[in-house]
């Protein structure tokens, strides 16, 4: 099933993402926020069950903030899981 989670705190504005009927994550697109590094948590998490990926980014910190675009994914991926 494909999903769009709005992000709030971040710079990034949005993050689509695919998980498949067995949990597996198969596709993460973040829109706006750092490209690099964004990129590149969405290639590890790729292949990844959604239930492991939330519990190792959620409650990271981005400096001052309370989230992260990590934990917001953390958190997108949740309300996924609750709602398959």
């Amino acid at each position: 099933m494909r999903f769009t989670h709005e992000n709030q705190g971040t710079c990034s504005t949005h993050v689509d993402f695919e998980i498949d009927d067995e949990g597996i994550i198969r596709d993460v697109q973040f829109y706006g926020g750092c490209h690099g590094n964004l990129q590149g948590i969405a290639t590890l998490v790729r292949g990844m069950k959604a239930s492991e990926v939330a519990d190792k980014l959620q409650n990271i910190r981005c400096g001052y903030k309370n989230t992260s675009c990590p934990d917001q994914l953390a958190r997108a991926l949740r309300e996924a899981l609750a709602a398959m």
